[in-house]
This record gives C-alpha cells, sequence and structure tokens, in this order.
C-alpha cells in the first residue's frame, strides 16, 4: 500500500501558506509506516516543535490502474473517507529552503490519520463533499471538493501517469484553508457529510 499525497489543491490554501499555485498537481509520498494505528494517539515527534494538521479527503483505490483516463477514473474506486496528513511545518519549512524533499516532514511515523470509510454510493456526486476538522469542540477547517483545483478523478489520472494505482492505495486529495499547530491534550475530529470519520488525542 502506498498513500499519494497532492498539495496545493484549494487556492486559499495555496494563499495562506503564500505559495505559488501550480500548474499541475503537486504529488508527495508518504510510506505505510506513516499510518497512525487506529484508536491511538498522536504523539507530536521530538524532532519538531510545529506539528500542523491538515483535514483531506481520502480514496482507497480498488483496482490496478495504469494511464487511467479521466473519463474512467470512477471505475477504480468504491470508498471515500476522510483523514489527516500530518506535517511538521517548522522542518518543511528549512527543507523547501534548501530545495530538498519533504519526506521527513510529511513522512513521519503517525503522519497520516485515516479514518473510517464510506461506500461512494451513499452521496450523490464526488464534486461537492462538505467536510470539516474540529480542535476541542472548535471547527477549524471547513471545506467542499468542489474547491478543488483538481477533482478527484482528474487527480487519480494525473497520478497513474507516473505511477502504478494498486488495490488498497490511497489517494489524498488535498487541504483547504485553515491548517494550524496542534498542542499536548488537544482532541480533533473530522467529519464528511455530517458524518464523524474519525477522533483522536494529541500527546
Amino acid at each position: 500500500m502506498k498513500l499519494i499525497c497532492i498539495g496545493r489543491n484549494y487556492t486559499e490554501h495555496i494563499k495562506e501558506l503564500s505559495n505559488e499555485r501550480p500548474d499541475d498537481p503537486v504529488v508527495f509520498i508518504k510510506p505505510d509506516s506513516a499510518v497512525l494505528p487506529k484508536e491511538q494517539a498522536f504523539y507530536i515527534p521530538e524532532f519538531t516543535e510545529e506539528v500542523h494538521y491538515e483535514v483531506e479527503v481520502l480514496v482507497k483505490i480498488k483496482k490496478v490502474g495504469k494511464h487511467i483516463d479521466t473519463r474512467f477514473a470512477h471505475k477504480y474506486y468504491d470508498e471515500i473517507g476522510l483523514g489527516i496528513d500530518f506535517t511538521a511545518r517548522d522542518l518543511q519549512a528549512k527543507l523547501k529552503e534548501k530545495g530538498l524533499p519533504w519526506e521527513k516532514a510529511k513522512g513521519f511515523d503517525g503522519a497520516a490519520v485515516i479514518g473510517k470509510w464510506l461506500p461512494k454510493k451513499q452521496f450523490e456526486g464526488m464534486g461537492q463533499l462538505n467536510f470539516d476538522l474540529s480542535k476541542n469542540g472548535e471547527i477549524v477547517q471547513q471545506g467542499n471538493t468542489a474547491d478543488m483545483l483538481w477533482s478527484i478523478d482528474e487527480l487519480i489520472s494525473y497520478v497513474s501517469r507516473f505511477f502504478t494505482l494498486k488495490k488498497g492505495d490511497i489517494l489524498f486529495t488535498g487541504t483547504p484553508s485553515g491548517v494550524g499547530k496542534v498542542s499536548p491534550n488537544d482532541y480533533l475530529s473530522g467529519r464528511l457529510e455530517g458524518v464523524e470519520m474519525f477522533r483522536l488525542k494529541i500527546k
């Protein structure tokens, strides 16, 4: 299983981090060791003082695909989820300054929260899914897939040009604005179309 992540897919998030709007999707990989075990708290690593939450809609790939046409991308997934792409923002900033890869800031152990999965068929479509993240009971991020620069199907098509997609691979589709720092004893919970998808404590 590989975790394929998309950066800078929401305009307002691009603005809040003062990044340039990309001409193509920004793609990076998290190792499977980054997945936070179910029901486990997230422990802030000792190598960072600024871990940010980034809530994202997730897609689970159901079959092998390569060079997938956007028109057929919907045939490659049946389940939609919600998760968090934890980012060591201070470390990422240092790496970006030097033009180095982001893996240490994005792929560390526990950096990928994967909530429960819902069948795609229970939604009218993938183009207008509402989702949000709450910290200590207060909503800190809200998004809608209609605001993506590239849709889910477009992302699957694009990514499959470079990586063969396999059953069980998970696509993180990008985060909206509102990312922020986590601290010990924070509680995070994420909802997709009003359904709670995950809940976790920060330590």
